[in-house]
């Protein structure tokens, strides 16, 4: 018997477009499979494996196409969306990281995690959007990478990219795990485009927590 993955799109723009594909698989469904060969087999920056929560928490492990994350943004608000979009009601993601709220205003997906549990990125401020686009992740080894220019630093809008060769990960679409430590490091709410325009949105509290949102779509359904 295969393994059902559904498929998502997160940090879509407003009329539902682009997004960073997520691949979502029930424990139950993996229990007898590796995990990361599936996720390697899958092909997106993140797939994920979660069970079904019990006191409305559901336990996710988060894998890109060669490592395991403690946490990562987009799996994060996807799932809690792909949740909510069964009808199954879910407060909490327990991730190794730590336990992560869900919550949902606004016509978006929210998250709470801290910056400290993103990877360890390198972070490259540019000069303009132009210099950003000009960028080739096949000049960037090791990282991850996260390159980003303001766009009107006086709203908190900017522009992003983000390369990730030891991940597996040639060019991320979206990657919320990034806004979030540079939320934190910034200590500012931001609002940012990335890849080929998908939109990301977060809230810094002064208690170091950051609140990342976005938008979410569902896509497609893959059989392995």
């Amino acid at each position: 018997m295969g393994t059902r993955v559904e498929v998502v799109r997160v940090f879509t723009d407003a009329a539902g477009r682009l997004g960073n594909e997520l691949g979502i698989a029930r424990a139950i469904d993996v229990a007898d499979a590796d995990p990361q060969a599936l996720a390697a087999r899958v092909g997106y920056s993140e797939t994920v494996v979660v069970t079904d929560p019990v006191d409305e928490i559901s336990r996710v492990r988060i894998y890109t196409p060669t490592v395991e994350l403690p946490f990562a943004g987009h799996p994060s608000v996807g799932t809690a969306w792909w949740f909510a979009a069964q009808g199954v009601p879910l407060k909490v993601l327990d991730l190794p990281a730590g336990p992560v709220s869900v919550e949902f205003t606004g016509g978006l997906t929210w998250i709470k995690a801290r910056g400290e549990w993103a990877p360890d990125f390198v972070y490259h401020q540019l000069a303009d959007a132009e210099e950003l686009a000009a960028l080739r992740p096949d000049d960037f080894t090791g990282g991850p990478h996260y390159l980003w220019t303001w766009t009107d630093e006086h709203r908190g809008a900017l522009r992003s990219r983000m390369f990730a060769p030891t991940m597996g990960i040639a060019e991320d679409e979206a990657t919320g795990a990034a806004a979030v430590a540079l939320t934190a490091l910034l200590r500012q709410s931001l609002v940012i485009t990335q890849g080929k325009g998908s939109q990301l949105f977060t809230q810094w509290d002064s208690d170091g927590w950051v609140h990342l949102g976005g938008r979410v779509a569902a896509d497609s359904v893959m059989e392995l």
